[in-house]
């Protein structure tokens, strides 16, 4: 399960990522929190959402081809700092009471442009941190397995920090939450390595989109990635709402729905990363894709907490088990000089498409309430979910050749 640790790079890589993603989250609870504290609307917490992740769908192209020409790691500590300033900033103002809904919003935009960038490129350089390849689909389930431990832990942090100090705590956290993970990028030992290109930056981003569009696996997972991502954007942004309005709580309810999901999410990224091969993958994200639009069908019209906490906690568990598993297929497919390309159009599927979920659930829950909202965008994902199986024989097919040539299954006689 935890094989890909042999190597030192990844090791201090993902140690710093958990503190950095802990702070992370428990800024997105805030902000959120903050949010509909001041204008208790859930039109404006899907407009957070929104304002947060739309800037993947502009930027992250151009970070992918940024990531496929050069050096990863140094893009990584610059983001990364211009990332600790805009938590500070954030807290500079709630704490000196100045905050408005204004600046919440344009500061998440500032949030959404930098996680555009540190998505796709984070996600093409964990390739660089280790020497065997076979190791790469361990080492992105572990990835995954730092994120939602992350979501497990940081949800619930938030919850009593906003109980007790206010929001402000939280984005101050979060500031210094993102000292680790740049000291542990400048402590790997990489050899800066130049990447071979000779298109310009336009015609490399054409290239990116032409391998994608000719690859069918790659481009139905993402489109698959787009639906999930959707649903889950729905869920985050609906959040708030139904902690308050449904199950009568707080803060701490809303840390505990959170921290459910992110459990059941951890136990789906352990699960990842304890397989030993990417064989049989396929119909695992199927039944997984189903599982995740079930179980949240059922959060949207549950109203007694007990059942809820244990309808996100599968919805967390079958979502990563679903997105985790297609992000491990589709790195095992690309070719590793698209790499950066690629995985910054699975950026746009996973964050860059979650606005459209968010803003849509907020708009239909100002008009047919919460339950309306969630339960409409989980019936579209278990619609998708059908068409995958459909797809899979397919899908099959068009896999095994590439798992051939990459000797991960016997070459076809």
């Amino acid at each position: 399960m935890f094989r890909s640790l042999k190597h030192y790079n990844l090791r201090l890589f993902l140690a710093g990522q958990l503190c950095s993603l802990i702070g992370t989250w428990m800024q997105i609870v805030a902000g959120s929190w903050l949010i509909y504290r001041l204008t208790n609307s859930a039109f404006l917490l899907g407009a957070f959402a929104f304002a947060m992740n739309f800037p993947a769908l502009i930027f992250s192209p151009l970070a992918g081809v940024a990531a496929d020409r050069f050096d990863r790691r140094s893009l990584l500590v610059l983001i990364n700092t211009l990332s600790m300033v805009q938590a500070f900033i954030l807290w500079v103002l709630v704490f000196t009471n100045t905050v408005q809904v204004w600046h919440v919003m344009a500061l998440s935009v500032m949030s959404g442009i930098l996680m555009a960038y540190e998505l796709p490129i984070r996600q093409s350089f964990i390739s660089k941190m280790i020497d065997d390849p076979k190791d790469l689909p361990n080492a992105v389930a572990l990835n995954s397995s730092v994120f939602n431990g992350s979501r497990l832990i940081g949800p619930a942090i938030a919850g009593l920090t906003i109980s007790f100090f206010g929001e402000g705590v939280c984005f101050l956290l979060n500031a210094l939450s993102f000292l680790p993970v740049i000291v542990a990028l400048c402590l790997m030992r990489l050899s800066y390595v130049k990447a071979l290109h000779t298109l310009s930056s336009r015609g490399s981003l054409v290239e990116g989109f032409r391998y994608v569009y000719h690859s069918m696996p790659i481009r139905l997972l993402l489109v698959m990635v787009s639906v999930l991502s959707m649903l889950s954007g729905a869920f985050h942004a609906l959040a708030p709402v139904f902690a308050k309005e449904v199950f009568g709580g707080g803060p701490k309810t809303l840390g505990l729905l959170l921290s459910c999901s992110g459990a059941g999410a951890f136990l789906g990224a352990l699960y990842l990363a304890g397989r030993r091969t990417v064989i049989g993958l396929g119909r695992v994200v199927a039944v997984a894709t189903t599982g995740a639009a079930v179980s949240l069908m059922l959060f949207a019209v549950i109203s007694d907490i007990r059942l809820a906490v244990v309808a996100v906690f599968l919805s967390g568990l079958a979502m990563i088990m679903s997105i985790g598993g297609m992000n491990v297929i589709i790195q095992t497919l690309v070719d590793e000089e698209k790499r950066g390309r690629v995985m910054s159009l699975y950026g746009i599927a996973l964050v860059g498409i979650s606005p459209i979920g968010s803003l849509a659930a907020g708009a239909i829950a100002s008009n047919a309430g919460v339950s309306t909202a969630l339960f409409s965008v989980a019936i579209c994902a278990l619609f998708a979910s059908f068409i995958f199986w459909s797809r899979l024989p397919r899908f099959r097919a068009h896999v095994r050749p590439i798992y051939a040539a990459k000797g991960i299954v016997p070459e076809i006689q």
